[in-house]
């Protein structure tokens, strides 16, 4: 729902005007209190999340055509951490938002992100075997 960056502020600043208009003092104060609680429930997601993933192997993930599978565009990098089950190996310039994870058979998942919204994926996978000449 608040997939528009500047979504969650206008619902924070229209429910500060709200609850000022119908309430006054109290109800501002509600509303501050109300924005607050929802901030702190946002920065414990994030911290259980990260402390999840960190607590992997970095780079690696159980399955990466099941991980694969499960990729959707938009997910962010919150939405994506916990699939993985550990941070994973930037590739290049950090800048770039460029992340892969690969599995124990060898097969790999290379993410793009722009802007901290995945925009692209690839699976890709080593040659079980070499071809015969």
């Amino acid at each position: 729902m608040l997939n528009r960056p500047g979504m969650g502020w206008g619902l924070a600043a229209a429910g500060l005007v709200v609850g000022y208009w119908g309430y006054g003092w109290p109800g501002l104060a509600l509303a501050a209190t109300a924005i607050v609680f929802w901030l702190l429930l946002q920065f414990s997601r994030a911290m259980r999340v990260m402390r999840q993933a960190g607590s992997g192997p970095i780079g690696q993930v159980g399955s990466a055509v099941m991980l694969n599978a499960r990729l959707r565009p938009g997910l962010t990098m919150l939405e994506i951490l916990p699939l993985t089950g550990s941070l994973g190996v930037v590739i290049g310039d950090p800048a770039d938002e460029a992340f892969r994870w690969r599995d124990a058979g060898g097969a790999s998942v290379r993410l793009q992100l722009e802007r901290g919204r995945l925009q692209s994926w690839v699976l890709e996978r080593e040659d079980a075997a070499a071809p015969d000449r």
